[in-house]
C-alpha cells in the first residue's frame, strides 16, 4: 500500500524494549533495562532547580538556540573541565540525549555503504542507527580490557577493510554491555591509529562518572592532546541521563567546529532546539553544585548493588555462569558456561518472574548465543538477591 524507504520497509525495534511488556507481569524482577535507579533521583535538588528556572519565563518557555542555552553550555564546559577534559562552550552542542547526537553525526558523516567500525558486543541502539543509515558495519572484538586495538590495527595493516572507515564507535569506560574499560595503553594506541588513518573516534561516555573501584582514566578526548594530530578526530558524547535523570533528555557532544556546524544544521530540521525548559533546569542544577553533592550517593549505592549481584552469582550460579566484576557503570556481562542458549534460558527465567537481556541483542555477527547482560542499577538489593535465586531455579529446571 505504501512505499517506504528501504531501511524502513521491514524495520525491527529495539530488542531490549521488546522485553518491556514483561515488566507489567506481577512480581517481575528486571535486570534487563539500562535504567538508573528511580529512588536515587535527586528530587529535592531538581525541584529547587526547576523553581529557579521557572522564574526565567522567556528563557524556559520560548524557543532556544539550536546549539543549546548559553547558560547550560557554560555549565557543561565547567563539568567537562572538572572531568579533566577542558573545553569551551563554543566546542559544545547540546542534544536531546546523546543518542540524538550520534544520529546527527551519522546524518552529516555517513552515506549508505560507508564503512563504520563498531566494537562488539555493542549498544543495540548504535547498531540499529547504523542499520537505518545503511552503513557497512565492520565489527571489532572486545575483551575485559575493552576494544581490541591490536585486532583493529591488524585490519588496517592487512588491508582487510574495503575502504577507509568514516568512524569507529566505542564506549571506552564501563561499556554497555560488557562493563569493560579500555586500558590507558589501548587508548593511546587507538588515538595514534585514528591520526594515522584519519577516521573519527566516537567516544560515548555516559557512565564515566559512575566509578566505584579502580583508578580513573582520562577520556580519549583528554588524551588526544598528547597524540599529535588526533584531537580533530575525536567526537565526544556524554549525557546527564545516567547521573541526574534521563527525563531531562540532556546530552551534549564535543567535536571539531566543522562537524558541529553541520550537526547544528541537521538538528534544526529535527527539533529546532532541545527543550529550553529542561536545559534551564539542568543549568540551575549544575550551577548549584547539586550534582557534586548527590553523585557520591548514586555511586555508593551502585557499588553495593554491583557487589550484591556478583556475590549472589558466585554463590548461587558458580560453575554455570562466568562473568567479570566491573569497576563502575551499570552492567555485568556474563556467559552461560555450558553453552546453553541465553534466549532459551530467558524464557525459563520469565516464567519465574526474573529477566535479563540475551547477548544476541548486542551482536551484528559472530553471535555468542550464551552471553547475557545483567543491569544492577534499577532493582533494590533484596530484589537482586531474590532475582538471582530465581535464575538458579530457572537454570535447574530448564
Amino acid at each position: 500500500m505504501f512505499s517506504f524507504n528501504s531501511p524502513f520497509e521491514a524495520p525491527t525495534g529495539s530488542p531490549i524494549r521488546e522485553l518491556f511488556k514483561y515488566l507489567a507481569q506481577p512480581g517481575m524482577i528486571s535486570f534487563a533495562g539500562g535504567y538508573p535507579a528511580s529512588d536515587l533521583f535527586d528530587r529535592d535538588g531538581l525541584d529547587a532547580a526547576a523553581a529557579r528556572a521557572s522564574q526565567q519565563t522567556t528563557l524556559c518557555l520560548q524557543y532556544g538556540p539550536t546549539d543549546g542555552l548559553a547558560v547550560l553550555k557554560e555549565q557543561l564546559a565547567l563539568l567537562m573541565t572538572r572531568r579533566g577534559t577542558p573545553c569551551t562552550p563554543q566546542e559544545l552542542l547540546v542534544t536531546t540525549g546523546s543518542q540524538q547526537g550520534f544520529d546527527l553525526l551519522l546524518r552529516v558523516m555517513v552515506a549508505p555503504g560507508d564503512v563504520v567500525l563498531v566494537e562488539q558486543p555493542a549498544y543495540p541502539a548504535t547498531l540499529q542507527a547504523l542499520k537505518l543509515q545503511e552503513a557497512n558495519v565492520v565489527t571489532v572484538p572486545v575483551d575485559q580490557d575493552g576494544l581490541d586495538v591490536a585486532a583493529l590495527a591488524a585490519l588496517f595493516e592487512a588491508g582487510a577493510l574495503p575502504c577507509t572507515p568514516k568512524l569507529l564507535y566505542t564506549v571506552p569506560t564501563f561499556a554497555n554491555p560488557t562493563g569493560a574499560t579500555l586500558s590507558l595503553e589501548r587508548r593511546m594506541a587507538l588515538l595514534k591509529l585514528a591520526a594515522r588513518y584519519r577516521f573519527l573516534i566516537v567516544e560515548d561516555d555516559p557512565y564515566g562518572n559512575l566509578r566505584f573501584g579502580g583508578e580513573a582514566l582520562p577520556s580519549l578526548l583528554a588524551l588526544s592532546d598528547q597524540v599529535p594530530g588526533s584531537r580533530d578526530w575525536v567526537v565526544h558524547f556524554s549525557s546527564l541521563s545516567k547521573i541526574v535523570a534521563p527525563g531531562l533528555r540532556v546530552g551534549w557532544m564535543v567535536a571539531h567546529a566543522e562537524i558541529l556546524r553541520r550537526c547544528v544544521v541537521a538538528k534544526q530540521t529535527v527539533d529546532l532546539c532541545s527543550s529550553p525548559w529542561t536545559q534551564a533546569i539542568a543549568s540551575e542544577y549544575l550551577a548549584s553544585g547539586a550534582l557534586e553533592r548527590h553523585l557520591p550517593r548514586i555511586v555508593d549505592a551502585y557499588a553495593v548493588k554491583c557487589r550484591t549481584l556478583c556475590d549472589a552469582l558466585d554463590a548461587q550460579l558458580a560453575g554455570h555462569i562466568a562473568f567479570h566484576r566491573p569497576a563502575g557503570g551499570m552492567f555485568v556481562w556474563a556467559r552461560l558456561v555450558g553453552g546453553q542458549n541465553a534466549s532459551d534460558y530467558l524464557r525459563a527465567c520469565i516464567e519465574r518472574n526474573v529477566m535479563f537481556v540475551p547477548g544476541v541483542a548486542f551482536y551484528k555477527d559472530n553471535i555468542d548465543l550464551s552471553a547475557l547482560r545483567l543491569s544492577f542499577a534499577a532493582p533494590g538489593v533484596a530484589d537482586i538477591e531474590t532475582g538471582v535465586q530465581r535464575m538458579k531455579q530457572a537454570l535447574a529446571n530448564s
